[in-house]
């Protein structure tokens, strides 16, 4: 049989009551057998994640003071989950192994590891799952780096005899032994792992949001959810700031074509939003609107150069990435006519070097003008559907036009499955609410 790997966020975890509802989401489908563990994360806005603590414990013990009023709160904490599950089980010589470590090497990795590692034990207790930690299976190179295929062996030849597993998600070990983090919210790239480890049907992704939203609910109001999205046009997205999965999980089950289903713990009754491959093929589906998603990002800068016929000069293009290359800077987008070129670029990177980029161009090509134009953001209109609707480019611009917002750049890559638009940063949000408008509302 098929099986499905399940992976819950620290929202989903935070409390007993949480608890209670994850084990009835896993135990209505017999596929999900495998089950990724975050930490205890906030149960109301002004609570502090169990994680947090673990680190304040450790730059404690770090600096030879006293932490064990924190770490009595991390104690507290797991046995009120345990007490309320009403689980016979205790944690006490865990708490005395790690209270120990900690003392006597404080490491980072440790310490934040250990809220996954605890977790773990008690979510596998309560669902009688068998219980797998993460530091047996996914290995690190001494460096930190991934060893993918040694962990994928690792993971398979581990979970081969078992029927179920609970593996913490964050963590895992290096070839020499030490207990290794991935970068925070890692938990998604072990559930990743093991999903491509085991060959899953799907990859489940549990958290407190309903999928993947078409845009930021901080300036769209209710933003509907994206029902379906490939890896590529989540990439694009994920680019722009617009994410709710850590990049480094997309790519071990991407390489193995298994989709993934962002879910809403608390409403699991929604569908959420699949992540499929890049050849999908969509033909069979209806899809609802013209465009996937939008977001943007502000923090830019853009250069503008403009010389006579410089189309007409062999090398201007590469004199000028070259002064990029040489002052350590890349570039967004760089958009060109005949007699002018624009670079956009972070603001924050062109700055320690910003006047000797300026001389250095002018020295480099000898320019008519040049000028740099800052408080400039970048948003992306992105959608598979794009590239097969006419007059999709055109509605974009007209939606801006109708607000009177000035567009400061626009970059159509070759694929036609995204539209980048620059424009000023206080313009942003309404520039989103706009296009909005015109694709999503006026389609409806």
């Amino acid at each position: 049989m098929s099986n499905k790997v399940v992976k819950f966020g620290g929202s989903s975890l935070a409390d007993a009551n949480q608890f209670r509802k994850v084990a009835a989401i896993i135990k209505s489908d017999e596929k999900r057998k495998y089950v990724v563990p975050s930490a205890p994360g906030k149960r109301f806005s002004d609570d502090i994640k169990v994680t947090d603590m673990l680190y304040k414990c450790c730059e404690l013990a770090g600096s030879g003071i006293d932490f064990s009023e924190t770490f009595q709160m991390i104690k507290d904490r797991y046995n009120g989950i345990i007490s309320e599950l009403g689980i016979d089980m205790s944690l006490d010589g865990d708490f005395d192994f790690i209270e120990n470590e900690l003392k006597r090497s404080p490491a980072r990795d440790f310490a934040a590891s250990r809220g996954e590692y605890l977790n773990g034990k008690v979510l596998a207790n309560y669902l009688g799952y068998n219980f797998v930690d993460a530091a047996d299976v996914i290995i690190f190179d001494t460096k930190g780096s991934l060893l993918l295929e040694q962990t994928v062996r690792a993971v398979r030849d581990r979970l081969r005899e078992l029927d179920n597993a609970v593996i913490p998600g964050f963590y895992g070990r290096t070839t020499e032994g030490t207990v290794k983090t991935f970068s925070r919210g890692g938990s998604d790239v072990t559930g990743s792992i093991i999903a491509n480890a085991v060959k899953a049907e799907i990859y489940e992704n549990w958290t407190d949001v309903s999928g993947f939203l078409i845009a930021d609910p901080r300036i769209v109001e209710n933003p509907d959810v994206i029902e379906v999205i490939t890896y590529r046009e989540l990439r694009e997205l994920a680019y722009m700031g617009a994410s709710v999965l850590h990049e480094d999980a997309i790519f071990p089950v991407r390489s193995a074509g298994i989709p993934i289903n962002i879910r809403n713990t608390n409403r699991p009754e929604d569908p959420g939003t699949m992540i499929v491959s890049d050849d999908y093929d969509f033909s069979g589906e209806s899809l609802r609107y013209t465009i996937t998603g939008i977001a943007g990002k502000k923090g830019f800068s853009t250069i503008n150069i403009e010389k006579a016929m410089m189309n007409n000069e062999t090398g201007f293009g590469m004199k000028i990435l070259s002064v990029l290359y040489e002052n350590g800077l890349s570039f967004e987008h760089m958009p060109s006519g005949i007699d002018t070129m624009s670079i956009t670029l972070s603001t924050e990177k062109l700055a320690p070097v910003r006047d000797k980029v300026i001389a250095d161009i002018r020295k480099a090509v000898q320019p008519d003008h040049i000028e740099i134009e800052d408080d400039i953001s970048i948003l992306a209109v992105v959608g598979r559907r794009m590239k097969n609707t006419r007059g999709t480019v055109a509605r974009i611009f007209a939606a801006l036009a109708h607000a009177r917002i000035n567009v400061k750049l626009i970059d159509q890559g070759s694929s036609e499955l995204n539209v980048i638009i620059g424009v000023n940063e206080h313009e942003l949000p309404e520039a989103i609410r706009r296009i909005y408008d015109m694709f999503i509302n006026s389609e409806k």
